[in-house]
């Protein structure tokens, strides 16, 4: 063999070899849901930079995470719920009720372990209704929550006797809406709530079975897991996360109102779909599900930096949840990749300037009997001169 030919045959064998690996570097650079979601946050990011040259302040980014932390936690309760196929309409007047019930009870002399103890069982019992009435009463569950909806708002409002009732409680104060070293306390909370939501729904059985109740919840029930203990679960601590955001709001406010926390059902289910969870239950965590309350955050911030009024607000952040839902609940992505994919082919197939090929005459056959197709004649033989003599 040639020095030539023997290098063209290594080239080609690295060539061969070399598919494999691009194909798997390829698959090793394919962005999953959270790099869609961190690249949509660093763009809110820089829009907010260009918008206001106050938007990277310290001032202002603390503002944004102290906002953020309400809304996560919301977030969290929101998608516990979300996951197993439910929703919860109830989680803003819940927490109305938190602060009112801690304010109240903070008048009357009680302590702050015994305030917040109160509170959240309270909250937890609002929780517990909503999952009886979805398990075992077959109430839908955007039916139930909203139903929940007004009469903790109600019952928020008769217990406040319709004034707002200051806090002074220090402690109350001091742990709610003070801070430890230079983060405020209720960053601080946002963040534990998340890491222990994160590490149950990711390591523990309970986690998993949320997991399987909102992916196929007839096999789940059939594979003998407690599907409807595991719903009502998820609603009481759906009730409870809400009751802790309430005594956030109100350890903020220094005050319990029951108009407080209007609104934040619709933050709440923002954050959650926002952060990639499906409406159809199964998918989703903890952890995207606070980036999306960042982001929810984070436009909110622009949008007040930009001196944008309340009500245009409202039409962006409803535009920002169908949106989040047509990607993420709808297939968006999948639909924007088949797109992209079948619009790659037809680039790949049609090669620009060169025209299409055109069918030109036959050839005419040759006249030639033997190079005609399918004549089985042999040629014809030139006679011998000395054929037929003697």
């Amino acid at each position: 063999m040639s020095v030539s030919s023997h290098e063209a045959s290594m080239a080609e064998d690295l060539t061969v070899s070399s598919e494999p690996l691009k194909r798997r570097a390829r698959r090793g650079f394919k962005i999953g849901p959270q790099g869609y979601l961190l690249g949509v946050f660093i763009l809110v990011a820089v829009v907010g930079s260009f918008t206001s040259p106050f938007f990277f302040t310290a001032r202002n980014l603390e503002n944004i995470a102290v906002a953020a932390s309400v809304v996560a936690v919301l977030g969290v309760a929101q998608f516990i719920v979300v996951v197993t196929r439910g929703i919860d309409l109830s989680v803003g007047s819940v927490a109305a009720l938190s602060t009112v019930i801690a304010a109240v009870l903070l008048r009357q002399g009680h302590g702050v372990v015994v305030t917040v103890v109160v509170a959240l069982l309270a909250c937890s019992f609002a929780g517990f209704i909503n999952g009886i009435l979805v398990v075992y009463a077959r109430i839908a569950p955007f039916v139930a929550t909203l139903a929940m909806l007004s009469i903790a708002r109600g019952v928020a409002f008769l217990v406040q006797v319709g004034t707002l009732i200051v806090i002074s409680n220090q402690n109350f104060l001091s742990f709610f809406g003070g801070r430890t070293a230079t983060v405020p306390n209720v960053v601080l909370i946002a963040v534990v709530v998340t890491l222990v939501a994160a590490f149950v729904m990711r390591f523990t059985p309970l986690g998993r079975r949320l997991y399987a109740l909102g992916g196929n919840p007839e096999a789940a029930r059939l594979s003998g897991l407690p599907v409807k203990r595991d719903q009502v679960m998820a609603y009481v601590t759906s009730g409870m996360l809400a009751g802790l955001a309430g005594l956030m709001l109100a350890g903020r406010l220094s005050q319990g109102s029951s108009l407080v926390g209007q609104g934040y059902e619709l933050d709440s289910i923002a954050a959650t779909v926002v952060g990639g969870t499906s409406l159809f239950g199964g998918t989703g965590d903890p952890i995207s599900t606070v980036l999306g309350a960042l982001i929810i955050g984070m436009i909110g911030n622009i949008m007040n930096l930009a001196g944008i009024q309340s009500e245009p607000q409202l039409v962006i952040r409803g535009l920002v949840i169908l949106i989040a839902v047509f990607l993420t609940s709808g297939g968006g992505i999948q639909r924007i990749r088949a797109a992209i994919t079948k619009l790659r082919k037809r680039g790949d197939n049609a090669v620009p300037g060169s025209p299409a090929p055109v069918a030109g005459p036959a050839a005419p056959a040759s006249r030639r009997p033997d190079l005609n197709e399918g004549n089985d004649r042999s040629p014809a033989r030139k006679p011998d001169s000395t054929e037929g003599t003697p």
